[in-house]
C-alpha cells in the first residue's frame, strides 16, 4: 500500500478566489461546485480545503475544513472541486447559501490522501453521513486499478444517506444501514462489516465519518487484522498545523506514541495507530506530553 502521512503542510496547496459554480440542494446537503482552475490538477481523495466564511466584515475569524468531495477537469478545460456541505453550523451555513457567480476564498488541496495500492485487492469503502463524500471518487480511482471494491453507507436516518444512486453505480456492492430502520438495513454500518469482510474477503478498509464510528471499525479490522485507512473528524481551527487544536494521539512507526496533527499528518491515517477514546485529553505514555 501506498504510504500514509507526512512532515510537512501538502506542497501543492494554494490560496484561492473561488468562484461558485453551481451550489444544488441534494437531500439533507448542499452539493457545490468551485472553478480552481489548475488546483484540481492536485486534489486527491482524502484531501480537504479550508474555507474563509462569512465575508469581508464577518466575526468568524477562523477558517472551516471540508473534505474533497471529487476534483475534475471542464471540457473547455476549467478546473472544477466539488464539496458537500451540511449546513449546521454558522460557517456552514453561510457557505451553503453562497449563490452562482459569487465567489469564495479558500486554501486548497490541505492534509493527507488515501494510499493508494500498487496492485489490485479487495477494498471495503465505509462513509457515514455527508462523511462518505470522499470515498466515491477513490471507488473511482480504485476500480481504475483493478480492485473489488464494496461499499457500505450509513446514516441516522434515510435522509442522511449521501447519493445512494452514485455509490451503487461506482462500486461492485453497496450496503446501506439507517440506526432508524428507514433505509437498508436496521443498525449502524459496523453491524454489517464482519459478515462483508469474510464474503469479499476484504484486503484493506477505507473509512470516513464520525470518530466513534471510525473507532468501532478499528476494532473490526484488528479482530481481522486488516488494514483500516481512516480519515478523521476532528475540529480544525487553522487547517495549516499552527494551532495544535485537531491533535489526537498516534503511534508512530518507531513504535512511540505523539500527539498528532490531523490538518497535517491527517486526515488520513493508519486507523490502527491511533488511541482512540481519549476525549481530547493527553494519555499517559505519550512522548512529550
Amino acid at each position: 500500500m501506498a504510504e500514509i502521512g507526512g512532515a510537512l503542510i501538502n506542497s501543492k496547496a494554494q490560496q484561492f478566489s473561488a468562484e461558485v459554480i453551481s451550489n444544488k440542494r441534494v437531500g439533507a446537503y448542499n452539493h457545490m461546485v468551485f472553478a480552481v482552475n489548475e488546483l484540481a490538477h492536485h486534489c486527491r481523495p482524502g484531501n480537504f480545503v479550508a474555507v474563509l466564511v462569512g465575508g469581508a466584515s464577518s466575526s468568524m475569524v477562523l477558517r472551516r475544513a471540508f473534505a474533497i468531495y471529487r476534483a475534475s477537469l471542464r471540457s473547455d478545460g476549467v478546473g472544477l472541486l466539488e464539496l458537500v456541505v451540511a449546513a449546521n453550523g454558522n460557517g456552514s451555513k453561510w457557505l451553503a447559501a453562497q449563490l452562482p457567480g459569487s465567489f469564495v476564498d479558500l486554501i486548497a488541496p490541505l492534509g493527507t490522501a488515501f494510499g493508494i495500492p500498487t496492485e489490485p485487492v479487495n477494498a471495503l469503502l465505509v462513509g457515514g453521513g455527508y462523511g462518505s463524500a470522499p470515498l466515491f471518487a477513490l471507488a473511482e480511482i480504485l476500480k481504475g486499478r483493478g480492485c473489488r471494491v464494496d461499499m457500505v453507507l450509513g446514516a441516522s436516518v434515510a435522509g442522511k444517506i449521501y447519493a445512494p444512486l452514485e455509490g451503487k453505480r461506482s462500486v461492485n456492492s453497496l450496503t446501506i444501514t439507517t440506526e432508524d430502520a428507514s433505509a437498508g438495513i436496521s443498525g449502524r454500518v459496523s453491524d454489517v462489516l464482519p459478515d462483508l469482510i469474510r464474503e469479499h474477503k476484504v484486503d484493506v478498509i477505507y473509512s470516513c465519518g464520525p470518530m466513534a464510528m471510525l473507532e468501532a471499525i478499528t476494532k473490526i479490522s484488528q479482530s481481522h487484522e486488516i488494514l483500516h485507512q481512516c480519515s478523521v473528524e476532528e475540529s480544525m481551527a487553522c487547517g495549516i498545523g499552527v494551532c495544535m487544536t485537531c491533535v489526537l494521539p498516534v503511534e508512530g512507526d518507531d513504535g512511540i506514541t505523539r500527539m498528532t496533527r490531523s490538518c497535517i499528518e491527517g486526515p488520513v491515517m493508519d486507523g490502527n495507530k491511533v488511541l482512540w477514546g481519549h476525549s481530547r485529553e493527553i494519555p499517559e505514555g505519550v512522548w512529550g506530553r
